[in-house]
């Protein structure tokens, strides 16, 4: 694979693929849905249905899915209220008939090529997931994000006592792709991330549909721990490449969505759920780090940068930590009870 091959236009246009469904949902903000569909129907060059689930964006963004979806042919489910993402996808998904779902997050950008090699791949190894090359950042396709991984349970024994305990290891995390191209390569792994994944439906049947208990977090481990255990198969498909592009949250119509997304109550209700679903050690080192870092995408999306930019621009640790402990008390007052 060469840095071309990351972005070169497909010429398989020609060919008969079985029919998908691409789903989109929001992830954690509004503002990039544009330039995220866009380039799904620049980039993309085989047929396929869309559905795209509006929960509760700005004015401004609906106008533009209206426009785009007369335009282009495709559904919008659209809530008066904030969804979470395995809510939002539940609501696609008992209308898919198609062979494939491919589930895409509202902030990711697609590379030429990107579907028809998901499928490819999918159609060559029979997999039940196949999840690509997943880059993060506004430059596009050049940091690993993701290239696949480990995720499965292990079990000790300590005397007369069992632990469960989760592994979960991410491949070239953050690592330029540029360095490590020679590595990549198509393989069977553990886990994709709902960044972008490409799934057989007919897997729902056997499993039902995504936990809505999950409201932030570990819903990705918990899908492919169940398709796992179905006796599915998930792969990694490099030569398909998408980005996640993650910013700054300071639009008002992005802020009340990103803190309840992020919020505190939402990721402690989703850990405990994973535990006691998966009868998992709550006090493993696993459960301990996430626990740590609870409110660490809101400090860093927003309260961080919020500190800088009344700094003039300037690191200003005391005003960062004293901004950090008010968005944790104001974010459990406003979510403590809010249901996913």
């Amino acid at each position: 694979m060469t840095t071309t091959d990351l972005v070169r236009p497909t010429t398989e246009s020609s060919t008969v693929y079985p029919s998908v469904t691409i789903v989109v949902s929001p992830r954690e903000r509004f503002s990039y849905s544009r330039e995220s569909l866009d380039s799904i129907f620049e980039n993309t060059h085989m047929p396929f249905s869309l559905i795209y689930v509006d929960g509760n964006s700005p004015r401004y963004i609906q106008r533009y899915l209206d426009e785009k979806s007369q335009a282009k042919g495709f559904e919008v489910i659209r809530t008066n209220h904030y969804l979470s993402p395995n809510q939002a996808r539940n609501l696609a998904i008992p209308q898919i008939k198609t062979d494939y779902i491919l589930f895409i997050d509202n902030d990711v950008v697609v590379a030429p090529g990107w579907l028809e090699r998901l499928v490819k791949c999918a159609e060559q190894t029979e997999a039940t997931i196949v999840s690509p090359l997943t880059c993060i950042g506004r430059k596009l396709h050049q940091k690993v994000h993701l290239a696949g991984g480990e995720a499965h349970i292990n079990v000790e024994f300590e005397g007369s006592e069992v632990r469960r305990k989760v592994h979960e290891k991410h491949y070239f995390v953050n690592r330029p792709v540029a360095e490590i191209l020679d590595q990549l390569e198509r393989k069977q792994c553990e886990f994709a991330e709902f960044h972008c994944m490409l799934v057989r439906r007919e897997i729902f049947d056997t499993i039902g549909q995504l936990d809505e208990m999950l409201l932030s977090t570990r819903e990705h481990i918990d899908f492919c721990l169940n398709v796992s255990q179905a006796g599915g198969t998930i792969y990694c498909e490099p030569e398909s490449v998408v980005t996640y592009v993650p910013d700054i949250i300071f639009r008002p119509s992005d802020l009340a969505y990103f803190m309840l997304r992020w919020s505190d109550h939402w990721e402690i209700t989703s850990l405990k759920h994973f535990q006691q679903k998966w009868d998992l050690n709550g006090q493993d080192k696993y459960f301990k780090k996430r626990y740590k870092r609870l409110g660490y995408r809101r400090h860093e999306a927003f309260v961080k940068p919020l500190a800088r930019r009344l700094s003039f621009g300037n690191a200003n640790p005391w005003l960062e930590e004293r901004l950090i402990t008010v968005d944790r008390w104001l974010n459990r007052l406003v979510t403590a009870g809010r249901n996913g």
